[in-house]
């Protein structure tokens, strides 16, 4: 989910960077970048990934 957001985050930025716009001061394609740097490297370091758990689970024979 979070390599999806990071997708749209650099997509946004790539069309702003294109038409040469900004959502204002604080959000720029800079911003947008980071931003996607940022969930990308959440994503490779495993989060929001859904723990899997394995109490309960035994082995039949």
């Amino acid at each position: 989910m979070l390599a999806i957001a990071a997708a749209v985050s650099f997509g946004l930025a790539l069309l702003l960077d294109l038409i040469d716009e900004s959502l204002g001061d604080t959000i720029t394609t800079g911003t947008l970048v980071t931003l996607g740097f940022l969930l990308i490297a959440l994503h490779l370091a495993g989060v929001g990934t859904a723990a899997r758990s394995w109490r309960g689970r035994r082995r039949g024979r």
